[in-house]
């Protein structure tokens, strides 16, 4: 009789599989939630503005001027 080997799965994965199955709209509101705070249109301008005013970083940080 073989050896059947169940793969292996987090207590974490288990967690969120758990809590999925138990809030079944939680991914909408995930979503939702990301589309509030990361999901923008960039601004090409300001974008432009903050690329030009980096000051290039020493290539050895750590010698004395």
């Amino acid at each position: 009789m073989p050896f059947a080997a169940k793969p292996y799965v987090s207590e974490a994965t288990r967690f969120l599989q758990e809590l999925k199955s138990q809030r079944p709209e939680l991914e909408a509101e995930q979503k939702k939630g990301r589309g509030i705070w990361w999901d923008h249109q960039q601004d090409a301008e300001l974008r432009s503005g903050f690329d030009s005013a980096r000051v290039r970083q020493k290539a050895y940080v750590y010698g004395i001027d």
